[in-house]
């Protein structure tokens, strides 16, 4: 039985996660290893590392924080940004990761997500899409592009990726709901996994995302008190999302 996942999200900068609104007013609310190890334990399906300034600043993921994340979690993990080649792919892998997360250089070398795909196998590419207004956004969503959503999430899954990571600029940080329309639009034109990202705001909007498509990210909502992760499963379970059993974890 397939179930559909609870994936909280890591968005690292200078080696801190922060959260912010819309992508901008970035706060900070922890380190990656501490909270990655306390989702683990909580009962994450998966987890996902966004080194959110590598492209931006031009240089490399932070492999050193992703070795140590590696180390503390039993769950899959997915690690993006600066992700530029598939040596960079290959660097974030034997770090510890089982996926890598495409974005800014995929569009701009869409047979990137091909290379990677032949090496490693399609279930460990994962392709980002930062969507606004209707269009996909390059560069942490600063740079629109004249790329269409849907047509891009149809082009990425033909070319090779396992996956699509769709967040909305709009409802980031909102703790409104996630753009339902937006998701459903997109996992109904490809046959591979969509994971809804951006607007969680409780349980009840995680329920709606996880009724439309195949997971769902979660960030602000559990960040400043990752203990709530266990609340917001069991509070999801019963707004009768069947989700995957795990055996829990006594709190460190």
């Amino acid at each position: 039985m397939s179930f559909p996942r609870l994936i909280p999200c890591l968005d690292v900068t200078g080696g801190r996660v922060v959260k912010g609104i819309s992508f901008q007013q970035l706060r900070d609310v922890g380190d990656p290893v501490e909270l990655a190890s306390a989702y683990s334990d909580g009962g994450a399906d998966e987890l996902v590392f966004l080194d959110i300034s590598a492209t931006l600043e031009g240089r490399e993921n932070m492999v050193d924080v992703v070795a140590r994340v590696a180390e503390v979690i039993n769950i899959p993990f997915t690690v993006g940004g600066g992700v530029r080649s598939v040596d960079d792919a290959a660097r974030i892998i034997d770090s510890g990761a089982d996926r890598v997360s495409l974005n800014s250089a995929a569009i701009e070398r869409p047979v990137l997500i091909d290379k990677i795909a032949a090496r490693y196998g399609s279930q460990a590419v994962v392709v980002a899409i930062d969507a606004g207004d209707g269009v996909v956004h390059t560069h942490g969503g600063q740079r629109p592009t004249n790329l269409g959503v849907v047509d891009w999430a149809v082009m990425a899954a033909n070319s090779g990726a396992g996956e699509i990571l769709l967040t909305s600029i709009r409802q980031d940080g909102q703790r409104t709901g996630y753009d339902l329309e937006l998701t459903a639009s997109v996992r109904n034109a490809i046959a591979i996994p969509v994971i809804a990202s951006g607007g969680a705001g409780n349980a009840e909007h995680v329920a709606q995302a996880l009724r439309v498509t195949d997971a769902a990210l979660v960030a602000s909502i559990v960040h400043d008190d990752p203990s709530k992760f266990r609340e917001l499963r069991h509070a999801i379970k019963e707004a009768g999302v069947v989700l995957r059993p795990y055996e829990e974890v006594p709190s460190r």
